[in-house]
């Protein structure tokens, strides 16, 4: 299963790994690293152009036996397989606490044209976010909301970014995901198919319980979430049809942006099942 070789941090294989740490070397193979258990059964699962998104694993001999079914996966779907040292996997990983476990995958992201051929009836868009670790999390919601596409503007961070991967927890690999939109055009193109734009804003005129409590929200949405700092931009709250605030009851300043997004997303995804227009979202 492993290689001798790859003990070595200088493999070939290893220093090929290693510099998709950074941007520039992963839009030039059009891979990236995703790491632990969760993230590379879910490349194993997940198909690109009907192969395998995982392209090959790094494994330490300890997590190769912890996680036997996952290796097992992996060969079986003939996925290459390295052992490798301790110290070599952690190098990959960049965490504190390493899994044991680092996979190269292949970019997933999606067209914004087919989201949009898709006709979706709930939509992340991701628009001057910055911050890896909350791109990630949005993700997460948005998966866990279950929302049909996240869209992420030319303004926001990469996707592939290693913390926005490991923030995702796997949500990267169960729903489309669309990179470098301009802001505008995607805003012009999900109103263009019938989707109502809600820009989340602090300062937003339409307060989001009321939106609830008069029935606005079983249609098709897209919320438009922005920077994690400054919010959104006047002139991207101005292309949305309706600019939505997060009441706040108690005494706190404000809410964080995953955490905002987590709300809105629900919010429309139980609008959208009690007006039977969107599939069951469940807890686990």
């Amino acid at each position: 299963m492993g290689t001798p070789e790859l003990i070595s941090p200088r493999s070939p294989r290893v220093v090929a790994a290693r510099r998709l740490a950074k941007r520039s070397f992963r839009v030039k193979e059009r891979r990236f690293l995703a790491e632990g258990p969760q993230a590379v059964r879910e490349a194993i699962e997940h198909r690109s152009g009907g192969e395998p998104t995982l392209l090959e694993l790094f494994a330490t001999v300890d997590a190769a036996e912890r996680h036997a079914e996952i290796v097992g996966a992996a060969l079986a779907a003939r996925v290459p397989v390295h052992l490798a040292s301790d110290a070599v996997v952690a190098d990959l990983s960049q965490t504190v606490t390493p899994q044991g476990l680092v996979g190269v995958c292949r970019f997933l992201d999606s067209p914004f044209e087919e989201i949009l051929a898709a006709r979706p009836r709930l939509v992340a868009v991701l628009a001057h976010v910055r911050d890896p670790g909350n791109a990630g999390t949005v993700l997460r919601c948005a998966d866990a909301a279950g929302a049909d596409a996240v869209v992420l503007t030319d303004a926001s961070v990469d996707l592939y970014n290693p913390k926005s991967v490991r923030a995702s927890v796997g949500s990267l690999f169960h729903l489309p995901v669309a990179v470098g939109v301009p802001v505008e055009q995607a805003v012009r193109g999900l109103q263009e198919a019938g989707v109502r734009i809600l820009a989340a804003d602090g300062a937003g005129e339409r307060d989001l319980d009321a939106e609830l409590d008069r029935g606005a929200m079983g249609g098709p949405t897209a919320w438009v979430f922005g920077n994690e700092a400054w919010g959104l931009p006047e002139e991207t709250r101005a292309l949305a049809d309706e600019v939505v605030r997060v009441p706040i009851h108690g005494k706190a300043e404000s809410l964080n942006l995953a955490t905002a997004a987590a709300v809105c997303l629900y919010a429309s995804a139980r609008a959208q099942r009690a007006s039977g227009g969107c599939r069951s979202v469940t807890s686990s």
